[in-house]
């Protein structure tokens, strides 16, 4: 994922933002904010190079990962983030970025991915699951909704994690 991409990553994010049921933001942030908190080893974009949006090709969903913590003890532990377009559900893109962010996570020897999914979020449950992740926890009450469907409820979120095979 590079800045060129940009453009239609924020679209897929604002779209699955305004689901209510992707996270707890209310809006996409901008570039600079998202590249700062975004590790640039592991970002990826699945494309549909059959179309083209602004001369590029159409960014089907996409998937990164933020450090959980500055400490360097912490260091091989990320949090993931995987949108996928709308149209591209039930397509395999989801599942295609995931095994493909946790194959870069292996090599570039982080140990544990973890991610927080809202429980009524099955869909990202199933993903998840089927590549690996387990839950190990729920967070209840975590934040309280300021957009979307969901506006001004309370929110849990599961708490899923992978580890990587010999760890």
């Amino acid at each position: 994922m590079t800045a060129a991409h940009w453009p239609e990553v924020r679209d897929v994010y604002a779209l699955g933002i305004a689901t209510g049921e992707s996270t707890l933001e209310p809006e996409p942030p901008d570039w600079e904010r998202f590249d700062a908190a975004k590790l640039p080893e592991h970002r990826l974009v699945a494309v549909d190079d059959a179309g083209t949006l602004r001369g590029t090709d159409r960014v089907l969903g996409w998937v990164a990962v933020s450090p959980t913590s500055e400490r360097a003890v912490y260091a091989g532990v990320v949090e993931v983030s995987v949108y996928v377009h709308p149209d591209a559900h039930g397509r395999g893109v989801g599942r295609t970025l995931l095994t493909a962010l946790l194959d870069s996570a292996d090599r570039g020897g982080i140990w544990t991915v973890q991610a927080g999914v809202f429980p009524e979020n099955t869909a990202s449950v199933a993903l998840h699951t089927s590549v690996g992740f387990r839950v190990v926890g729920r967070r209840e009450r975590l934040g309280r909704m300021t957009h979307g469907p969901r506006a001004g409820t309370w929110r849990d979120v599961l708490l899923l994690e992978r580890r990587r095979a010999d760890d």
